[in-house]
């Protein structure tokens, strides 16, 4: 395929897209990971999204992944949202190698052979995300490790080959503590993965907790060794780049799902008061829909715009964490308030299970959830504007 003719809709043409669509609701109502999504995303060579495309993927940048994002989601949010996970490790090693850091390398080499990569870093209770890690890395005498914890929210827990974990070393750094960062196979030894995801959304990621009791990794597959907490590494930046970024791709896409299905309602709806009149005539109906389609307008350049920045090398110094968490925050509470005002068009259909806008409206409340938490997030852009809390 051409450079010219590596859009999403070619990649993701209408007929996979409506196939995906069509298992979406049969997933969350049985709890069942996306098998048939993933198998078929696969064959259309989705996975290898920021793989070069010399190696046989698509080649595609950041900005490109995004759109491919916001267009599955539209379909499907919950196999997009761990699909996201997968293009999370391929996307570090992406922007790693933009700016001359070949770490990653083999992530991408490994992704274009077929293997699943997911993300394996977050942990209850852990608000420092990845600056610290209450997973105990142990060194051991040939420098692998061994790592001891709990990590939540696996995404593609049935199906990766790859989990990508961070624990401390509390020896390293002469006591200080070090943060180390490793990838495991599925056939590593001493994990587990527990049958825990029943939540209210986002069911067919199934986001499973892994139990690391020991788990190995040797020393060629560790990639970094940072010093406890917030540091400058290329690697912070690149997770964050494209954890934020397409995050917000994912919720974008939810939203203008959610204003396409309000549409669509509000031009069907009749009024028995008014004689038969199309809802559409209402203008307090209308006035909604106007909010709704605004709140989107202002959401599209944003997630273009910080994705294109991240493709271009483009230097925000101090600015660069305002911008992902800004745009991560954007999307997912832009897309909950447009879920909402299309439920409230759409009248009390939507309430019932099997309602696609009752399924909407349970998966976006995922959005809250994500690092950066609304909090975490109004705090970095605070501080990057006012500088830190005194004292």
């Amino acid at each position: 395929m051409a450079s010219q003719d590596r859009t999403p809709h070619t990649i993701l043409p209408d007929a996979l897209l409506e196939r995906i669509r069509g298992r979406a609701a049969g997933y969350d109502r049985d709890n069942a990971f996306f098998t048939e999504d993933l198998r078929e995303l696969a064959d259309a060579g989705y996975l290898k999204a920021f793989v070069p495309v010399e190696d046989g993927g698509l080649g595609l940048g950041l900005a490109g992944a995004a759109q491919l994002q916001r267009r599955l989601a539209t379909a499907a949010p919950a196999t997009a949202l761990a699909i996201n996970m997968h293009l999370v490790w391929t996307g570090v090693a992406y922007v790693l190698a933009a700016r001359g850091d070949s770490s990653l390398d083999f992530v991408l080499k490994e992704a274009a052979q077929g293997e699943i990569f997911a993300f394996g870093n977050s942990e209850a209770g852990n608000d420092s995300v990845l600056f610290d890690s209450k997973t105990e890395a142990t060194p051991l005498p040939d420098g692998s490790y061994g790592f001891t914890g709990t990590k939540i929210f696996t995404s593609l827990s049935p199906a990766w080959t790859r989990l990508g974990i961070f624990g401390k070393d509390a020896t390293g750094r002469g006591g200080e503590g070090e943060l180390v960062h490793g990838f495991i196979d599925r056939e590593t030894p001493g994990y587990q993965i527990l049958s825990d995801w029943d939540t209210l959304g986002m069911r067919a990621s199934q986001s499973n907790t892994t139990v690391l009791e020991g788990a190995v990794v040797p020393p060629e597959r560790i990639f970094r060794k940072l010093p406890v907490g917030p540091n400058a590494d290329p690697l912070i930046f690149a997770i964050f780049a494209c954890f934020e970024t397409l995050l917000a791709a994912v919720y974008t896409g939810i939203g203008e799902r959610a204003l396409e299905l309000g549409v669509a309602s509000v031009k069907r709806r009749t009024s028995f008061k008014n004689g038969g009149r199309s809802y559409a005539q209402d203008p307090d109906i209308r006035w909604k829909i106007a909010e709704a389609a605004m709140a989107m307008d202002g959401l599209y350049p944003h997630l273009a715009a910080v994705a294109s920045d991240v493709d271009a090398l483009a230097d925000h110094g101090g600015q660069w964490f305002p911008k992902l968490v800004g745009v991560k925050v954007r999307a997912t509470e832009t897309a909950r308030t447009v879920v909402d005002l299309a439920i409230r068009v759409s009248g009390g259909s939507s309430y019932f299970r099997g309602s696609e806008l009752e399924r909407l409206y349970r998966d976006v409340l995922a959005g809250m959830f994500h690092p950066s938490d609304d909090e975490s997030a109004h705090n970095t852009v605070a501080n990057a504007w006012l500088g830190p809390l005194e004292g």
